[in-house]
């Protein structure tokens, strides 16, 4: 048997945000969080792997290890091979079932066993390595953080400095300070009858006008695992994100980077850095307008502006459609120049190509306008047989919308409206816009044909209505 060690980098301490300066819009009284260093400490103190090495060549040594593998062994002659060196390791073949494999590794005085995979990358849990080697160092990394700091870790999100120090709340004060755009909060209407007109659709509104504030966009961060170079700290509890790869998520929107268990307990207050946001179609709406600081998504203003300003008498618009070509140009031109895109005449004469362009935007929305998990609620509210009942779980629907996903709705209908107006010249009314915009707005959450098919006639209502007591409903 032959044992070799191994020596691992230590990385230095992190006292301060990355860069080292500091942020212009910082107050000048600003101090750097103070970064808990203790996980960082034990992590240098973890056992280093030593790798026992076979004697002899093993012929039916796979090719992706090394000599660490010592082909058909025991569990028991494993552990006399490894017992006296705390941190040794080896792979084996199991004896009772033959082609799979073992990882034998030495820690806290008794031998333990993992199934060991290889899909071009070794793992025995959901973190997936280069090397074997790295593999034990970071097993041996979380077992002893784990084994002398259990409670510590158990407490560590008690003390956040989430609220009160550090990058996100100077962020959140940046991004507050520097929002120009204001909105109105939707309005709560009365449907009241009209004792004078008969009809049940014409309807008497009481307006509950609320003053108008800042966008506050409420936004959930969009965490994903993160692998970290050199050493980080988390970015809510200040305390250092061990192991070699995966030690944490990183918000591909904001960059906030925290621990996964951190991640739970963390606001729903992300302010998406707009030097993240790699495109504008298929971008999650509230993703977009706050990075922008915009009510609206600006690919819906500056469609609707250059629709409103040449189309409105185009005969089918939105009905007839635009080269597919020439839409997919305008798509891309938003999201390589974004609000600085060429949509006018001059680039696109034809005002159909601009008016698929909007349509495909809504489409490809990761969470449609009418989110799924209200998509219901507008299906069953245009099932009411009454029409004022209708409307009025339609208006109630709307409310609980997002507010970017209101604001834009609503800046969409009062645009439809619009088009209506022209129905003479451009033959398109309130039900035709509803066959058209039904399906682009609205899409069930499991996303079955068969279901769409059966909510075909209500999507259609929904919009119809929408339309037509757009100054009612928003």
């Amino acid at each position: 048997m032959q044992v070799e060690g191994d020596e691992r980098e230590s990385g230095g301490g992190k006292g301060e945000r990355e860069g080292g300066e500091r942020d212009e819009d910082e107050p000048d009284d600003y101090q750097p969080p103070i970064w808990k260093s203790y996980l960082y400490q034990l992590q240098q103190e973890a056992p280093r792997p030593k790798r026992v090495t076979c004697p002899q060549e093993m012929e039916s040594r796979p090719k992706y290890y090394g000599r660490e593998f010592h082909g058909v062994i025991s569990r028991g002659h494993a552990d006399e091979l490894l017992a006296g060196t705390e941190a040794a390791y080896l792979i084996r073949e199991s004896q009772r079932q033959p082609g799979t494999h073992t990882l034998a590794l030495r820690f806290g005085h008794q031998t333990l066993n993992y199934r060991l995979f290889y899909d071009g990358k070794h793992f025995v849990g959901e973190k997936r390595f280069e090397s074997v080697h790295d593999l034990v160092t970071d097993a041996l990394i979380t077992l002893y953080i784990e084994t002398k700091a259990a409670e510590y870790i158990a407490k560590m999100t008690t003390n956040p400095i989430y609220e009160h120090l550090g990058y996100t709340s100077l962020l959140k004060d940046k991004t507050v300070h520097r929002l120009s755009h204001g909105r109105t909060e939707p309005r709560r209407v009365t449907f009241q009858r009209d004792e004078r007109i008969s009809s049940p659709l014409v309807r008497r509104i009481a307006l509950k006008d609320t003053p108008e504030r800042q966008s506050s966009y409420e936004k959930i961060h969009n965490f994903k695992v993160h692998t970290f170079r050199g050493p980080h700290w988390c970015e809510y509890c200040a305390n250092f994100m061990w192991g070699l790869i995966a030690q944490g998520v990183r918000c591909s929107d904001c960059g906030l980077n925290v621990h996964k268990q951190c991640s739970k307990l963390v606001p729903s207050d992300c302010q998406p850095d707009l030097r993240r946001i790699k495109k504008v179609f298929s971008c999650d709406l509230t993703t977009l307008v706050k990075a922008h600081n915009t009510t609206r998504p600006m690919v819906v203003d500056m469609c609707i502006r250059e629709i409103e300003l040449r189309g409105l008498k185009s005969e089918g618009l939105y009905r007839v459609s635009g080269f597919s070509e020439h839409i997919e140009d305008v798509r891309l031109a938003f999201d390589r120049d974004g609000e600085k895109a060429d949509i006018s005449a001059s680039a696109y004469a034809d005002i159909n190509i601009i008016t698929g362009a909007l349509k495909l935007y809504l489409r490809d929305l990761p969470i449609p306008v009418i989110t799924f998990d209200l998509y219901s609620k507008f299906i069953q509210a245009a099932k009411i047989p009454n029409a004022e009942s209708r409307l009025e779980a339609i208006h109630e629907a709307l409310l609980q919308l997002p507010p970017a996903h209101y604001e834009t709705l609503r800046y969409l209908m009062a645009h439809l409206k619009r088009v209506t107006t022209f129905e003479r010249d451009n033959l398109m009314n309130a039900e035709n816009l509803g066959i058209v915009f039904g399906p682009t707005l609205m899409q069930p959450p499991e996303q079955s044909a068969l279901t769409t098919l059966n909510d075909m006639r209500q999507q259609k209502l929904v919009v119809q209505l929408m339309v037509e007591h757009e100054d009612v409903l928003f």
